[in-house]
């Protein structure tokens, strides 16, 4: 009978084993056919399903754990410091070329060194981020950022969260060899992220490029899972390649699972490639993704061996970069816009011009710094550029059309919308109006803000009902939102009996919103959602960080100076904290609620913490909280008051190096643990 039951057992565990490697093929199966090859073969809701199921059997069954499986794209929240490693190839910037006579001449360089015939591959040079991937039998191993050419940053974690990507590889590709790309942001992608932003109060991005970029340098993988991002692949490196030519190496890589650009062309004559040039330089604007030129490579590997390198860039290789397009417009007039933070934006208002796609009507002039530097003129004809701006720019000025009796555009001394005295911070490019308190964008801006989705969440309420609501004087500020009646909303246009009560409901729900939101949704400057977890998460309640001093506040993880200036600037200001004293009053949550099941103990009492570097058996900010429950306190950085760091494996040089020089004792994770003891 025991045998039997052991024999059962066995089956059950292979059973269980295989199920798991047949629906980790089958997701990457499927994941290859929506993010590389376009072609779902199966609903999300169908995919999610079996997603779920493979999750649950892993958690299930930790055993058969594997870094490469599909549940783990969703990314970890444990914050690493990136580790450096030398390329094995070197990873060289491309040589420019802005003209066609340069290319020709590029062209004509080649044949002189190459006495056989040469073919040329014409690619699309695309706007984003370069990235090495590495293989060892199948299995991505690292990913390495360009750096400086000669090493990068590892950030193997953040680019396993890019779908298109694959962690395993199918076919017959070689042991070992590196493939190199292009990371980027979708121009879909890119306007639902910047969306998210606004709608959080966060600056957007200037263009897809720097997106991309910032989010493959971001210490959390599970926030750069949320980001769209893609990846395009378009040299492979290594011993053993399958071929001697580039495009038979990229059909092959095609064949293993990487997405690679269709855009490509095998030219045999300088006529082909110009051909290829003219081609994109008119398409690119119907591009999905942004691109801002073609890449030129020799086809032949042995040739480009044979040709080599110079110090900066391969000789076998060149760019020619497109020219931004430019739209010729006149300038009809400036207005000033002012924004939640008083920041006065002003913006020029241009004779509608087509530009890349679409008809541009205002240009961003950003600062009065800009309006001087061009020179600027009532009716210019002026130069405009998209140039991966979101808002178009004004990057020339045609003076030979100038009227003589123009008048220079100046910027405003008053506030627009409320005439007060414009100021300008010391250091900062923009002027502000300093009348917080009852300017109507400013006062508007704010509310909108507080009762956004990642803060207050306020249901029922949007910009057309909070304009509304301030225009009759039902609200000021956004403390006025608490004492509303659904009486005093009815009189409100096209407002109805069911909205009224929705908004109140709203209002009501709104005050178990947790601390963290609540102090993101004041708007205090700099404060993201991210800042305002890391000080709820240190003070705990709103009276603690009023009352915290400069030296608290930047001890806290990722809390620098100019942060801790801009909140105690704002906690020092009297009609701000009359309105944190009414928002109390309406029972809004200005305390984190504890965790009564946490046991606490001040076995770390007077003990200051830095934790460095990635754990076996805890992340970083599990071990946080660990310090903080035992009495102890968290440094972002190593100084004369730290006690001991952490260490786990990873941990900056320059925090080790500081720690040694300062007597700091450094300690590892079992050490800790037993300190706790």
């Amino acid at each position: 009978m025991f045998a039997n039951t052991a024999t059962y057992i066995i089956m059950d565990h292979q059973e269980i084993e295989l199920q798991i490697k047949n629906l980790r093929d089958q997701l990457n199966q499927y994941n290859h056919e929506y993010y590389v090859l376009n072609q779902p073969s199966i609903s999300d809701y169908d995919f999610d399903q079996l997603l779920k199921q493979l999750i649950e059997l892993e958690k299930a069954n930790p055993q058969y754990s594997d870094p490469n499986s599909p549940t783990q794209r969703v990314g970890s929240d444990i914050n690493k410091e990136f580790e450096q490693i030398k390329h094995q190839y070197p990873m060289l910037s491309l040589g420019n070329t802005y003209s066609e006579e340069e290319i020709k001449d590029f062209y004509t360089r080649i044949e002189k060194l190459i006495d056989d015939p040469f073919e040329i591959v014409c690619e699309l040079k695309f706007d984003g981020t370069a990235i090495g991937l590495i293989y060892e039998n199948g299995v991505l191993a690292r990913a390495v950022t360009r750096g400086d050419g000669e090493q990068g940053d590892v950030v193997t974690e953040n680019v396993k969260t890019i779908k298109s990507i694959p962690l395993k590889l199918i076919g017959d590709y070689p042991s070992n060899f590196e493939i190199r790309g292009e990371i980027f942001l979708p121009h879909k992608g890119f306007d639902k992220l910047n969306r998210d932003r606004v709608e959080n109060g966060e600056t957007p991005f200037a263009n897809p490029r720097n997106a991309a970029a910032g989010s493959l340098k971001m210490q959390n993988s599970s926030l750069v899972a949320k980001r769209p991002l893609d990846c395009f692949l378009y040299y492979m490196l290594g011993e053993n390649l399958p071929s001697t030519f580039h495009t038979e190496n990229l059909e092959k890589a095609r064949s293993w699972g990487f997405k690679i650009p269709t855009q490509i062309k095998l030219c045999k004559s300088i006529g082909e490639v110009m051909d290829f040039i003219h081609y994109w330089d008119q398409e690119r604007q119907n591009l999905p993704f942004d691109i801002d030129g073609i890449v030129l490579k020799v086809n032949n590997i042995d040739q480009q061996k044979k040709l080599g390198f110079t110090a900066k860039s391969p000789r076998w290789a060149t760019s020619f970069k497109f020219k931004a397009e430019q739209g010729y417009t006149k300038l009809e007039s400036v207005t000033f816009q002012v924004g939640r933070t008083g920041a006065v934006t002003p913006v020029a208002n241009l004779t509608p011009v087509y530009l890349a796609g679409t008809t541009v009507k205002r240009a961003s002039l950003h600062n009065s710094d800009i309006i001087s530097s061009l020179d600027l003129h009532e009716n210019d004809m002026v130069y405009v550029e998209k140039g991966g701006e979101i808002i178009p720019k004004i990057v020339g000025v045609d003076e030979s059309a100038r009227k003589k009796d123009a008048r220079k555009v100046e910027f405003i001394t008053h506030c627009p919308e409320c005439h007060t005295n414009l100021i300008k911070i010391e250091g900062e490019a923009a002027h502000y109006c300093p009348n917080s308190e009852s300017c109507p964008p400013q006062v508007k801006g704010k509310i909108e803000h507080f009762i956004s989705r990642k803060a207050m969440n306020i249901d029922g309420l949007g910009t057309e009902t909070i304009d509304l609501m301030h225009k009759n004087g039902l609200i000021h500020n956004v403390a006025d939102l608490y004492t509303l009646h659904p009486m005093q909303l009815l009189s409100l246009e096209r407002m109805g009996d069911k909205s009224a009560n929705n908004i109140i409901s709203g209002i009501e729900a709104s005050k178990e919103v947790p601390f963290s939101r609540v102090l993101f949704a004041l708007g205090i400057r700099y404060v993201g959602e991210t800042v305002a977890k890391k000080l709820a998460n240190a003070f705990k309640s709103i009276d603690k960080l009023m009352n915290a001093s400069f030296e608290e506040l930047t001890e806290v993880d990722e809390i620098g100076e100019r942060i801790a200036i801009s909140i105690q600037q704002y906690f020092s200001t009297e009609k701000n904290k009359t309105l944190i004293e009414k928002l109390k009053s309406h029972k809004l949550q200005f305390q984190s609620i504890e965790d009564k099941s946490i046991e606490k103990t001040n076995h770390l009492n007077g003990m200051n913490f830095v934790v460095s570097g990635t754990f076996a058996n805890f992340s970083r900010d599990e071990l946080k909280s660990i310090i903080e429950n035992n009495g102890g306190k968290n440094l972002s950085g190593v100084s004369s008051k730290t006690t001991y760091l952490v260490a786990g494996e990873k941990t900056g040089p320059s925090k080790l190096t500081k720690a040694e020089k300062l007597g700091v004792k450094i300690i590892s994770e079992d050490d800790f643990m037993k300190l706790i003891e």
